[in-house]
């Protein structure tokens, strides 16, 4: 078990539909990542941008994407985690897929898809939570508009991290902002949120503040609005475990059953 982690999430604009340029971007910023590194976090839709047209960018589990994640894992003995467009039994799902060391694979389907832009008409929403082991973390993927819903990231599996990837736009990166915090308060965890920048195809400004919070809501990195970059923080287990002890916050959540 690792006490500490250390985590990276790197901010970057997307190039629309265009998985070749994007993992040929993402890999250049890997390899200016310190080598220590445990775990790094890309955005939503990494590989294409936020984009409804699934049969344009869909790709396979077997498919290059996930194939070139497991290289660098591999290559950098750290596991890598971001959303992609995933095709599987002739369905679409925006899969949040966490590749070990090993390239063993984790994945989370969206469970909320943002019915605003119709991502529910394209996208078979998951239905079931995802508890991630890495290092003797406890981790909970969940992927943008999952967000704005306490009750599914409710720490009810006592996970100690929290990630989030999005394509949330500048219009209302003031909830971005607010809910991390909120929700690394509300669960007394660890969370990182890692957001794009940039202008897609459709015309959407998203600012990035792709941030790193700690379990009382401090934040422990960010980056300014539209700057392409990398968050970085060594996160504490024990330390995390400690103040739990201490507070008893968790100790007095409520029960609740959820209803799909």
């Amino acid at each position: 078990m690792n006490e500490t982690l250390f985590v990276a999430g790197i901010q970057a604009s997307l190039f629309w539909e265009n998985s070749i340029k994007n993992r040929e971007y993402f890999e250049s910023k890997i390899n200016s990542l310190p080598l220590n590194i445990d775990l790094v976090v890309l955005p939503e839709m990494f590989t294409s941008g936020f984009t409804m047209n699934a049969e344009n960018v869909a790709e396979k589990m077997n498919g290059n994407t996930i194939s070139w994640m497991q290289k660098l894992a591999s290559k950098n003995n750290f596991a890598i985690a971001g959303s992609l467009v995933i095709e599987e039994n002739s369905n679409f799902y925006n899969r949040f897929v966490f590749v070990h060391p090993s390239g063993e694979i984790d994945f989370y389907d969206k469970h909320h898809t943002f019915t605003l832009a119709g991502e529910d008409k394209i996208y078979t929403s998951g239905n079931e939570k995802t508890i991630i082991t890495y290092k003797g973390w406890r981790i909970c993927p969940l992927i943008c508009y999952d967000l704005r819903f306490p009750v599914w990231a409710r720490n009810t599996e006592n996970y100690d991290l929290l990630l989030y990837v999005a394509s949330w736009p500048i219009t209302r990166i003031k909830a971005w902002d607010t809910l991390l915090k909120a929700r690394a308060i509300e669960n007394m965890s660890y969370v990182i949120g890692v957001n794009r920048i940039g202008v897609d195809n459709n015309g959407y400004e998203y600012c990035g503040n792709s941030l790193i919070v700690d379990y009382l809501g401090a934040q422990l990195s960010d980056l300014q609005h539209n700057e392409e970059g990398i968050i970085l923080a060594n996160i504490n287990k024990k330390a995390q475990e400690d103040t739990r002890e201490k507070l008893g916050f968790l100790k007095d959540k409520d029960s609740f059953s959820i209803d799909l």
